[in-house]
């Protein structure tokens, strides 16, 4: 287990305040992506629910922002993000569809969040170790 997921986990179990997908993706790297939890958590506030209207998942946004803090902007790799994803989740990306689809399998929708930041911890943590950011 790395230090971001170690985050992230800490963050989506906490009760007393809600991180949404793309906060808890975004402070699980703040500190090494120059930011303050204070800062990431107002960047990604109006990306949870996708966008707040079920358009992409907020876990994806969130890990488009943290590549974007460490400078990692190579279309041949950001399409690969996509690719990746696209693979993992049916070709869908949007909220409403993951959701739909999680929901169509008996799956409930905290858990299914929950697997949705701790995937794109992971996946973020990877490109950024293959780029040489962390």
């Amino acid at each position: 287990m790395s230090k971001f997921m170690d985050r992230a986990r800490e963050l989506r179990a906490r009760t007393d305040v809600h991180y949404n997908c793309a906060q808890a993706v975004l402070v699980s790297f703040a500190p090494e992506a120059g930011l303050t939890e204070e800062q990431a958590l107002g960047v990604a506030a109006n990306f949870g629910s996708g966008m707040k209207m079920a358009a992409t998942c907020g876990a994806i946004t969130g890990g488009l922002m943290v590549l974007g803090c460490f400078g990692v902007e190579n279309p041949r790799v950001i399409g690969s993000y996509y690719r990746t994803l696209r693979e993992r989740h049916e070709g869908c990306l949007n909220c409403a569809d993951l959701l739909r689809m999680n929901k169509e399998r008996g799956g409930e929708k905290k858990p299914h969040c929950d697997g949705m930041v701790f995937e794109l911890v992971e996946l973020v943590e990877e490109i950024l170790k293959a780029e040489g950011k962390v």
